[in-house]
């Protein structure tokens, strides 16, 4: 008894131990497009001009629904919704060129691009992440959001946003470790 409790206790100790955080799970997640960062993504987009950058223009640039995948394409209902999302917002309060493209119903449409990617890093002690009692996450990354309103195969308005760097750091903490996450379920009574 005494061999097999050295056979399971040395190894776990070891690895508490021996700070062996590679051997917790890592993630990379990424929403595929064709630019690699955040400063790619953001120079192609810059490069649209309002009034003059056309959906064939677009097309050079990487922004086709139809060839690069994650471009989300909005008609305009959807358009709708993103600015005037409640009634405090009137149609006269926003820009002229999205009063416009609203007003050409179908000849108006949107493409909305979010291209991201995140990596994420468990990391502390081993013993603790895999019996559940306490896990920590490094999350690093970037992601953009961006919209382009579309009038008769022109583009009218843009809009960027996003976070050219992501840093998440996350520690929970599970004070019952393993038994933490279970529940009891109503239905089956306690004998």
């Amino acid at each position: 008894m005494m061999r097999m409790l050295r056979i399971i206790v040395g190894p776990l100790t070891a690895l508490s131990t021996g700070g062996c955080s590679n051997l917790l799970p890592t993630i990379d997640q990424a929403v595929e497009s064709r630019w690699n960062s955040y400063e790619e993504v953001k120079q192609s987009f810059d490069r649209i001009q309002p009034g003059q950058t056309t959906v064939e223009d677009l097309k050079e640039l990487g922004f086709d629904p139809f060839e690069n995948p994650n471009i989300r394409v909005l008609n305009y209902l959807e358009i709708t919704q993103r600015f005037i999302p409640n009634a405090s917002i009137r149609l006269v309060d926003l820009h002229p060129a999205i009063r416009a493209c609203l007003e050409a119903k179908t000849a108006c449409q949107g493409y909305e691009i979010s291209p991201k990617i995140l990596h994420s890093q468990r990391y502390g002690n081993v013993v603790l992440d895999v019996f559940n009692f306490r896990r920590k996450t490094r999350t690093t990354g970037w992601s953009f959001q961006g919209l382009m309103v579309v009038n008769a195969g022109r583009v009218v308005y843009k809009l960027a946003g996003g976070q050219p760097s992501i840093l998440e750091l996350e520690d929970k903490e599970n004070p019952l470790g393993p038994l933490q996450d279970m529940t009891v379920n109503p239905s089956i009574p306690l004998q």
